[in-house]
């Protein structure tokens, strides 16, 4: 379970770090052939993306967020494949692909991660003892 909520939170610093470089820096709009304000609002939605994935790693069910995290990065494979086929025969259309999918997905992998259930609540870390009977009443110990 630990090495799965490493993973998730490893998951959502590197989608801030990306984010953050796409959104700043002009020169990811030209590398991929899109205007710099889709690569801004690109760049800010796998930000915001990232930051809540580590905000709500532990809050939300392990299976959830691992489910999510496989669904969207299937998808980011597939965006990156077509974009590249797209790119390949010739279109600019490719950095548009890719670029549209990460604001989206980014944007609905947040949300689907703030819907999804709560972690289960974990045991106290000191075992809670039961309440010792009143013996002068007369009543008979457990």
């Amino acid at each position: 379970m630990a090495s799965k909520l490493a993973g998730a939170i490893s998951d959502g610093a590197f989608k801030v770090l990306l984010g953050a470089a796409l959104a700043v820096s002009p020169t990811f709009g030209s590398l991929f052939g899109v205007p710099a304000w889709l690569m801004v609002v690109t760049g800010s939605a796998i930000l915001i993306s990232g930051s809540v994935e580590i905000a709500y790693a532990h809050r939300r069910s392990m299976a959830a967020c691992v489910r999510l995290m496989f669904a969207y990065d299937t998808g980011w494979t597939v965006a990156t494949v077509v974009a590249l086929g797209v790119a390949w025969l010739g279109s600019t259309a490719g950095g548009e692909i890719w670029a549209g999918y990460q604001a989206v997905a980014s944007l609905a992998f947040t949300v689907l991660l703030l819907r999804a259930p709560a972690a289960p609540a974990t045991a106290p870390a000191t075992p809670v003892q039961p309440p010792t009977p009143d013996l002068s009443a007369g009543e008979p110990a457990p």
